[in-house]
């Protein structure tokens, strides 16, 4: 599994919401800005966050997009999930995926569910709000 740039990025976008104004509008400039990220790509982004109902967008002046919900009610592994699509580690345990015909015979299946598992586990037990708390170490990491 690799996060891709848009996952890492509405990442990026929604902490920085948080931090900067989570309960008013911001305008993608700003954030383009701050995140030093093409506002035409942070556009691309955004329209999935809204579509997802993680941001709300407002248009004409004083307009921007806003988190739906507060940081702490935001979860990494749905906004993953909703970036990327699937984070599960190979196809047969994608959502909606056929049944695999040698699922009853594949040695490695108990290894792919406990992999997808621990994912699912692990992204879906951090919010916004955890990624919004700074620590020595976090200055050493770039999403």
């Amino acid at each position: 599994m690799l996060i891709s740039t848009r996952g890492r990025y509405a990442l990026r976008i929604l902490v920085d919401m948080a931090e900067h104004s989570f309960d008013k509008y911001t305008k993608l400039k700003d954030i383009a800005q701050r995140q030093e990220i093409s506002e035409k790509y942070l556009e691309s982004i955004v329209k999935t966050l809204v579509k997802n109902n993680i941001v709300v967008g407002l248009r004409g002046k004083g307009g921007g997009y806003r988190l739906v919900k507060e940081p702490d009610k935001i979860n990494i592994g749905e906004v993953l999930t909703a970036m990327e699509e699937t984070l599960a580690p190979v196809a047969c345990l994608e959502d909606g995926a056929a049944p695999c015909a040698r699922a009853a015979s594949c040695r490695t299946l108990k290894f792919w569910r406990g992999l997808d598992d621990v994912i699912k586990r692990y992204t879906h037990s951090f919010t916004i709000a955890d990624l919004m708390q700074k620590s020595e170490a976090c200055y050493d990491y770039i999403i």
